[in-house]
C-alpha cells in the first residue's frame, strides 16, 4: 500500500495578488537546489490519525506557525515516489513578522561515514506569487496550487 501524507497551503490575498507559503526541504541533498524542490508543508499520516489532523500537525512542525481558519480541500496528488498527498488550503492575513522554526531530523552524513548529523526538515519558508510558486514547487504538487487558484476564482 502506498504511503500517505497530508499537508496545508497557507495563502494570503492583498492588492488583488495571491501568495502561497512553501517550504524548502532541509538537508544536504537540497542545499543548492531551488526551482522544482519547494513543497507544501506536509508529512506522513500516522495509523490512527485523520489526514486533516496530520496536515495541521505537520504544518506547525515544519513552520512553527499554528494554522487556523477554514480548511479548503484541494484534493490529492501522487508523488513520483508513489506517495499519496492530501492537501487543504487556509487563508491568513499574516505574510510577514512571524518566527520560522522547523523540527529536525537525523541522517548519516556524509554517506557511509557512520556519523549522524541533524538537519532541519525545512530550512526556509517563503511566500511566492502563484506564478513564482508554479516554478518553485515540486512538479508533482503543482495540481494543488492549480486547485487552489480554481477554487479562488469560483469565490470571486
Amino acid at each position: 500500500m502506498a504511503k500517505r501524507s497530508a499537508g496545508l497551503i497557507m495563502f494570503t490575498r492583498k492588492n488583488n495578488e495571491t501568495k502561497v507559503l512553501l517550504v524548502h526541504p532541509g538537508g544536504p541533498y537540497f542545499e543548492k537546489k531551488d526551482e522544482g524542490v519547494w513543497s507544501i508543508p506536509k508529512g506522513l499520516i500516522e495509523d490512527d490519525e485523520d489526514s486533516l489532523e496530520t496536515a495541521v500537525r505537520e504544518f506547525e512542525e515544519e513552520t512553527g506557525l499554528k494554522p487556523v481558519g477554514e480548511f479548503i480541500p484541494l484534493g490529492e496528488v501522487t508523488l513520483k515516489s508513489g506517495k499519496l498527498v492530501s492537501a487543504w488550503a487556509f487563508e491568513s492575513t499574516e505574510d510577514k513578522n512571524f518566527v520560522f522554526k522547523s523540527n529536525m531530523f537525523e541522517m548519516e552524513w556524509p554517506p557511509k561515514s557512520g556519523k549522524m548529523s541533524s538537519f532541519p526538515e525545512a530550512d526556509k519558508i517563503e511566500f511566492f506569487t502563484i506564478s513564482e510558486a508554479k516554478k518553485k514547487i515540486n512538479s508533482s504538487q503543482l495540481p494543488l496550487i492549480e486547485n487552489l487558484v480554481n477554487y479562488l476564482q469560483t469565490k470571486k
